[in-house]
């Protein structure tokens, strides 16, 4: 019976260090820092989600309201804790969150893989009023997004 028990933990030890490294995250702040550094000029400009996705898939040619799903309340009661739930049916590489408010544009990068469900729920600190963003990377290399505008009564960052 000691034998069988160490056998089979033996196993699992050896599927793990091979399995481990495939499931390890990529650090997407040192990997690709220039996407992280985007800034948002003002307010409800688009401009700087459109530099940071250029930054980070080396285009910003995205195919709005098609294959993304995206919900936030219409009015965030704060600032400092709005929900936001992204999603895709599409088979993708990555799913992306932005924003267009605060100084950075970028918000997150969720790589994915066969085994990902690519759904997720969030909480983003927004500092006034504009729009998220959700943008996948799909396996064929196209970006899809969608986009949702909100009010928020009580900024994040100065409320």
């Amino acid at each position: 019976m000691q034998r069988r028990k160490f056998l089979t933990l033996g196993a699992v030890a050896a599927a793990s260090t091979v399995v481990a490294p495939a499931l390890q995250a990529v650090d997407h702040r040192k990997e690709q820092p220039d996407a992280w550094k985007v800034k948002n000029v003002k307010a409800g400009d688009i401009q700087g989600v459109n530099d940071a996705l250029k930054a980070l898939y080396g285009t910003n040619n995205v195919e709005w309201g098609k294959n993304v799903k995206i919900k936030a309340p219409k009015v965030a009661s704060n600032g400092g804790a709005v929900p936001v739930d992204f999603e895709s049916k599409v088979d993708c590489e990555s799913i992306t969150l932005l924003q267009d408010v605060n100084p950075e544009s970028l918000v997150a990068v969720f790589d994915q893989n066969e085994m990902t469900i690519p759904k997720y729920s969030v909480k983003v600190k927004l500092k006034q009023s504009g729009s998220v963003y959700a943008v996948i990377k799909a396996k064929d290399g196209k970006l899809y997004g969608a986009k949702q505008s909100l009010e928020v009564a009580l900024g994040g960052c100065e409320g």
